[in-house]
């Protein structure tokens, strides 16, 4: 009844490699279908923000930001 432990370490790292690969890829979907929920800023957010700031935000401006930060990722 013993276990060649050669056996049980090759099972083992097989076991950590698929657990580290399905959760890479279970993680990703979450995240995807989060970001699908709530966007990281959109032009209401910019706009808010800027007032909150003590600044008249005018469509140019908040184009412009919203263009730079497009630009990048």
């Amino acid at each position: 009844m013993t276990v060649n432990v050669g056996i049980v370490i090759v099972i083992a790292v097989i076991a950590l490699l698929l657990g580290a690969i399905g959760g890479f890829f279970l993680a990703r979907k979450y995240m995807q279908d989060y970001l699908k929920k709530n966007p990281p800023v959109n032009e209401d957010m910019l706009r808010s923000m800027m007032m909150s700031m003590g600044q008249k935000p005018s469509e140019k401006k908040i184009r412009q930001m919203m263009q730079q930060m497009k630009n990048q990722k």
